[in-house]
């Protein structure tokens, strides 16, 4: 671990990413790369660049992917990987995390949320605002877990999925890779194939 933070993405979802990072005290400094060349600070941190300069300073910085979109972030985290980046979890303060709960590089863990024990978070993923994440879950990398989703015990949820907010997820269910599930949606069944699910319960559209 370094004492520098990078963050790739100074807007949305890379100033909540931010926000973890500075309350969790563990860099000296930290700043963003963006390829919006009009963003000079955000947050009050220094936009240090674009895209274009990040492997100027892969070698004395952590390095975080602070975007949302899944496909993005995930080429982005496996360009960084193959490089040998050095990759935080980031994990806010007031987020509960339970016993033998393993969460995988390049993942961010939102103000709120619950992880209980056993549970496995992937790599490169969204675990976000006052979500719970029950028993015994799978969630495979670079899936985001919207703000108050609530994921009963032993689900699995597949590579690249996205659960919209406020969605529910019930017990001892397995949702395949590359969904996307819509806000507020109930899920009472497996989904074993991609595509876009909404309402309650899901259905498929």
């Amino acid at each position: 671990m370094k004492n520098k933070l990078l963050i790739i993405g100074a807007s949305g979802h890379g100033k909540v990413v931010a926000d973890i990072a500075l309350q969790m005290n563990r860099w000296d400094r930290i700043f963003f790369l963006d390829d919006n060349e009009s963003i000079g600070l955000s947050m009050g941190i220094e936009v240090i660049g674009t895209s274009d300069d990040l492997f100027a300073h892969i070698d004395d910085y952590d390095v975080f992917v602070g975007i949302g979109n899944n496909i993005t972030r995930q080429k982005i985290y496996l360009m960084l990987e193959k490089a040998g980046a050095s990759i935080p979890v980031l994990i806010h303060p007031n987020a509960v995390i339970g016993n033998q709960v393993d969460i995988g590089n390049g993942t961010a863990v939102m103000a709120g949320a619950v992880i209980n024990c056993c549970s496995k978070i992937g790599k490169g993923c969204i675990i976000n605002t006052g979500s719970t994440v029950d028993h015994d879950n799978y969630i495979e990398d670079f899936v985001h877990i919207s703000p108050g989703v609530h994921l009963a015990g032993t689900v699995k949820v597949g590579k690249g999925s996205w659960i919209g907010i406020g969605s529910v997820i019930n017990n001892n269910l397995n949702i395949t890779s590359d969904c996307n599930i819509g806000a507020g949606a109930v899920v009472i069944k497996d989904i074993p194939e991609p595509g876009v699910y909404v309402g309650v319960p899901v259905r498929r559209v």
